[in-house]
């Protein structure tokens, strides 16, 4: 039996939500298979990688969204106090809250301890994970739209989403329609997807170990930076948006790192003649 959320199998319920995430996951893992079959490394090596990915990407994720209630939360009453003092509703990732940056840390975490089990390079692996991780949020985001979240202003633009009474923010409940934030973010990770597929394919042999990382790691905060400012229900911290600060903060702090690592590369050997 279908609904709105799931699929209904006896006692089983299925939620659109995490099939949606698993497909990214899994089409995200067929794009780091092929990068690292053309690298001369064992392409099963992914599946196995993807599953500690998995379990620490989604601690990480669920842990984020604790310890970084949205302001529609806290209009709620709920904030991490609430959570630590009703640990079981921790465990309700079903019911959506998953914070990126907190997936994008545990999923790290999880393919380094894999990478340092197999004696493998962990860089390497990040480089073939980079693409991926983007298409697979490309696809993750449309998860939100099923769970009618990550909407921004309301607008009368064609493309407009249509938000059930239940699911708009508060202020807001007299607007019908209202920008489909969730696919402005698909579209942008898609296309720094395609970006890093391509510098991979056309300069990997100028690339170094963790460098297709790094770019990863400044294109998708970049554009995170920016949706943000369209995002009604973001999580304040001291006046700041934190989500934002992040995104800024991690892109420029790759970007620097990236042309140091490379300027110092080029730069002639101590002691050279002029």
């Amino acid at each position: 039996m279908f609904d709105a959320y799931g699929i209904h199998l006896g006692p089983l319920y299925f939620r659109y939500y995490g099939m949606i995430i698993m497909t990214g996951a899994v089409v995200g893992a067929f794009i780091a298979r092929r990068i690292l079959s053309k690298r001369e490394k064992d392409p099963d090596l992914v599946w196995d990688a993807l599953i500690w990915a998995l379990i620490f990407g989604v601690i990480g994720a669920r842990l984020y969204h604790v310890f970084t209630p949205s302001q529609s939360l806290l209009d709620a009453g709920i904030d991490t106090r609430y959570y630590l003092t009703h640990p079981l509703d921790i465990l309700l990732t079903w019911n959506g809250g998953l914070g990126m940056p907190g997936a994008l840390i545990g999923g790290a975490f999880g393919v380094y301890i894999f990478a340092r089990r197999r004696k493998l390079v962990f860089s390497h692996l990040l480089d073939a994970a980079a693409p991926a991780i983007a298409i697979g949020q490309a696809i993750g985001r449309w998860g939100n739209f099923v769970n009618q979240e990550l909407y921004g202003p309301p607008t009368d633009l064609p493309w407009g989403i249509p938000i059930q009474p239940a699911n708009r923010l508060a202020g807001f409940e007299s607007f019908e329609r209202f920008h489909p934030l969730f696919l402005y973010e698909s579209l942008w990770n898609l296309l720094n997807a395609a970006v890093l597929y391509f510098l991979w394919k056309r300069y990997g042999d100028r690339l170094k170990p963790g460098d297709l990382f790094l770019l990863y790691l400044i294109g998708y905060p970049v554009g995170r930076f920016l949706l943000e400012f369209l995002r009604l229900d973001y999580v304040p911290m001291a006046g700041i948006n934190v989500n934002q600060a992040i995104m800024l903060a991690t892109a420029l702090v790759s970007g620097g790192v990236l042309l140091w690592r490379h300027r110092r590369a080029a730069a002639p050997p101590t002691g050279a003649s002029a």
